[in-house]
């Protein structure tokens, strides 16, 4: 062991049958079922031109403005995997760009995430691969180290696991620990349902106003006659 500089091995993913259920869900559904607490911040927005990020995470941690350890992660990661990078959200250089991205496509990768710079947004906004930022910048990496790679990782409230989930759309991303997926899961999927079913019946009647009426009265609101 040699903290803050060190590969480590993953020692579980979620699988890819319940990655494909929670793809299908709204963001917004999934963090209901989590209570609301549970969020990736605002600054991580999605660059790609569009589709959901899905996949279990593998996790690296650099250096501000370094990114040897992404490389060494880009050599580890398997298909339908998310890279999830913890650079301490410092945007002064980019840490990937179009070739390393076209990698991960090449290689079917599910995503990839930096709580910091990436370059070369015009041909990231041209693909569908889904890349997560806090910033962009021309200015390119360094490749001194060090780093981790397959540890906690933690920005905005955000602690992510190797081998968690970590599922984004327009809304933003979330994480789903391994062992509380198959409860968010029915959870979520219950949400969707509901607000699904609701759709139908949109406009034909008021706006639930005897409940809210009752809500504010109960709080002291005045109402006039």
């Amino acid at each position: 062991m040699n903290a803050g500089f060190q590969v480590l091995k993953r020692k579980r993913a979620v699988d890819a049958e319940t990655t494909a259920k929670f793809a299908a869900l709204p963001v917004a559904n999934i963090s209901d079922a989590m209570h609301r607490v549970v969020a990736g911040g605002p600054r991580l927005r999605p660059l790609h031109k569009g589709g959901v990020l899905a996949g279990p995470a593998l996790t690296v941690k650099v250096r501000p403005g370094d990114n040897l350890m992404i490389h060494m992660a880009l050599n580890m990661a398997v298909e339908g995997d998310v890279i999830v990078v913890d650079a301490g959200g410092d945007l002064t250089n980019a840490l990937i760009g179009e070739r390393m991205i076209a990698y991960c496509v090449a290689k079917k990768f599910a995503g990839i995430i930096i709580n910091g710079s990436v370059r070369d947004l015009a041909w990231i906004r041209e693909h569908d691969f889904p890349v997560y930022a806090a910033g962009v910048t021309h200015r390119g990496p360094y490749k001194d180290g060090p780093g981790e790679i397959n540890v906690p990782v933690a920005f905005d409230g955000l602690v992510i696991e190797p081998g968690d989930l970590v599922v984004g759309d327009d809304d933003g991303l979330l994480c789903i620990a391994y062992d509380a997926t198959k409860e968010v899961l029915v959870k979520a999927q219950a949400k969707h349902k509901q607000e699904t079913d609701t759709f139908a019946d949109i406009g034909k009647g008021d706006n639930n106003r005897a409940y809210y009426e009752k809500q504010l009265r109960d709080k002291g609101c005045y109402f006039e006659e």
